[in-house]
């Protein structure tokens, strides 16, 4: 959640039926995305040459991607 989108996620008329189908049921911080792309930017990560990595909170996986 940034300051940016916090002032539209956060009316719960749009927040409440986002997060009932989220798993974790919360937003994404900043520093719980950032992690990942330090990883994809790493060397750790050289062999890796395209991914879908959705970081949020397995909202994808209620459609079984």
């Amino acid at each position: 959640m940034t300051p940016i989108s916090l002032g539209h996620w956060s009316q719960p008329h749009v927040a409440e039926p986002f997060l009932k189908q989220m798993p974790l049921g919360r937003w994404a911080t900043e520093d719980e995305v950032v992690g990942p792309i330090v990883f994809l930017l790493s060397d750790a990560a050289s062999m890796i040459t395209g991914i879908h990595l959705p970081i949020d909170g397995g909202y994808t996986c209620r459609w079984g991607l």
